[in-house]
């Protein structure tokens, strides 16, 4: 590995450690998601500053060198920090850097030690995927690197004095060539289809629906990191239910009242119509203040029952803390189904909670 690589590695590797330090300080923020690539994430870190010596500035007197007098102050000081007019000195910086969402995923995993999802379906058919890793001497010339193979030969011209900055004509020979390398890893072809059900009732403010979209940012890079193919679907519902795009999912809202069964069986209508459970890997995420009409509760836990439970790899449903949700349909779903290993319950008091709900709604590896 070239000198140059080794730094690069290492400074990946600093980098990720900062990422997974701070991890739940980043779960908590949404200003990621504003920086979201095709298929990498810029992360603003603090400056990244690589260990070295400083020398000091020349010194002739004072606390460990010579005499020093009873009370002297160790260091320099040469004023006093907070006081005076504003300066000109720079601040600290930040530093944005690029992270794929495999390295993403990868951090998220680890952090959260979260299992393998063991994916369901025919469809489980595991293919060789190549990801192009670094730089090789040898290799087809489809995949010469110019840019690096041009300085080589530069290099080379300009060192043994052949190089004509007039005619600037740089000719590369089989020393100088450089080609991209790749590694082959084997990932499983399996499909998998994310529904998201959000309450945009009155009750489920501004707040609680910026939770929702940081929330299942993270849940969204976990599940395209397992899967080769990942749909996502989007139901709103306050009394009715209907489908909708990502960006009126995270936008409506409505004064309505709620019944949560309406987004149940549009739910169940659409995995019969387009993802059925022998070829597709079905994940559902519903987040809700807790209010709901009436007897519809019964409703709720026998779709449940009969039609979701049966069918989906994993159903989650989300609490959102608001000032005007009663919280209960959580309680009535921990009563409902005591032992059911594939239906989640999380309370999300805050941004901060995300971590923890995450946590438990991809920790079980289903």
């Amino acid at each position: 590995m070239a000198r140059i690589e080794q730094d690069h590695f290492r400074f990946r590797q600093i980098v990720k450690g900062r990422v997974r330090r701070d991890l739940r300080k980043f779960m908590s923020k949404g200003e990621m998601l504003g920086r979201q690539g095709s298929d990498r994430v810029s992360i603003p870190l603090p400056q990244i500053d690589i260990p070295r010596f400083r020398y000091g500035g020349k010194q002739t007197g004072g606390v460990g060198i010579g005499e020093g007098n009873l009370g002297d102050a160790i260091g320099k000081q040469d004023g006093q920090a907070g006081t005076g007019p504003a300066g000109e000195g720079p601040g600290e910086h930040l530093l944005e850097v690029d992270v794929t969402m495999d390295e993403l995923a990868e951090i998220l995993g680890e952090e959260l030690q979260l299992p393998r999802i063991e994916p369901r379906g025919k469809e489980n058919i595991v293919s060789d995927k190549e990801r192009y890793t670094g730089i090789r001497r040898v290799g087809p010339e489809s995949l010469r690197h110019f840019k690096r193979t041009y300085k080589r030969a530069l290099k080379r011209q300009i060192s043994a004095g052949s190089y004509n900055p007039d005619r600037p004509l740089v000719i590369p020979v089989k020393e100088d060539k450089l080609y991209r390398s790749w590694k082959v890893t084997r990932r499983p072809e399996s499909n998998a289809v994310i529904v998201y059900m959000l309450d945009v009732s009155g009750s489920m403010g501004d707040e609680q629906k910026e939770i929702v979209r940081i929330e299942a940012f993270w849940i969204d890079t976990w599940l395209r990191n397992q899967y080769q193919n990942v749909e996502c679907r989007y139901i709103v519902h306050d009394a009715a239910a209907r489908l909708v795009d990502q960006h009126t999912f995270y936008h409506t809202r409505e004064s309505g009242g709620t019944k949560i069964s309406s987004a149940y069986e549009l739910c169940k209508k659409m995995v019969e119509d387009h993802f059925p459970p022998d070829e597709w890997n079905v994940y559902c995420f519903h987040f809700s203040d807790g209010d709901n009409w009436g007897d519809d509760n019964t409703s709720c836990m026998r779709l449940l029952r009969e039609q979701l439970l049966p069918k989906v790899n994993l159903f989650c449903y989300g609490q959102v803390t608001s000032p005007y949700g009663s919280g209960q349909f959580a309680k009535e779903l921990r009563k409902g189904f005591p032992e059911k290993t594939n239906l989640i319950t999380s309370i999300i008091a805050d941004k901060d909670a995300i971590y923890d709900s995450i946590k438990e709604f991809l920790g079980t590896g289903r």
